[in-house]
């Protein structure tokens, strides 16, 4: 498997509802828990599970080729 960086530049939707739910509270909670420990490491993830579940596009995934979003989801997008 090969990362493809053409198909990362695409902003494609590629984060299902159900995953999107689980990077905004694990972000939400890294973020907290990095406030308390001033851990930059836990920050900075925690920032960017917040980013990817907001916005439903992983950089990552789309360099990989992954897609967790079902056919419904990415039409109403």
């Amino acid at each position: 498997m090969s990362f493809d960086f053409k198909r990362m530049m695409k902003f494609e939707h590629n984060v299902g509802q159900k995953e999107k739910k689980y990077r905004l509270y694990g972000g939400a909670a890294l973020l907290l828990v990095s406030i308390f420990t001033a851990q930059i490491v836990l920050l900075l993830v925690g920032l960017v599970l917040v980013a990817t579940g907001y916005s439903g596009w992983c950089p990552a995934y789309s360099g990989l080729g992954k897609n967790t979003c079902s056919a419904d989801e990415t039409s109403s997008s």
